[in-house]
């Protein structure tokens, strides 16, 4: 397993990307589901960085780890409760037909994703996620 702490602004992204990047060197992974794994947990990361501390800057965990056939993200932030579980897919042509940004970002993680889960714990925001590998070894 490992772990990387990040500040919530989104000049620590590309450190997020570096993070990824070093777990799945070794897992036997395709370009198209590596970049899911970017994309989703990106969205994610943008999300709580613009949203979990309005009041001021926080700091976002992530761990990694592999089990099987299965690469395992879990996102933690102390900011505001919030279950992306209970938001309603968004209306496409509403979006579009309104020329509105934003909106997808949840989404779009849960459809890149094999698995999405969501708990409140310990006062934080805990997100695991997961993308199932077709013919994965090696351990993070």
């Amino acid at each position: 397993m490992k772990t990387l702490r990040i500040k919530s602004s989104l000049s620590e992204l590309e450190r997020m990307r570096d993070f990824l990047k070093s777990c799945c060197r070794k897992i036997k992974i395709s370009d198209k589901d590596y970049f899911k794994i970017e994309l989703a947990l990106l969205e994610v990361c943008v999300n709580i960085i613009r949203y979990a501390y309005p009041q001021s800057n926080g700091e976002i965990m992530i761990r990694a780890w592999q089990d099987k056939d299965r690469i395992y993200l879990e996102i933690r932030d102390q900011g505001v409760p919030f279950d992306p579980r209970e938001l309603k897919p968004p209306d496409i042509d509403d979006l579009i037909k309104n020329q509105r940004k934003g909106g997808l970002g949840v989404f779009l993680s849960r459809t890149l994703m094999d698995g999405f889960d969501y708990k409140r714990e310990n006062n934080q925001n805990v997100l695991t996620i997961y993308k199932n590998l077709k013919g994965a070894e090696a351990s993070l």
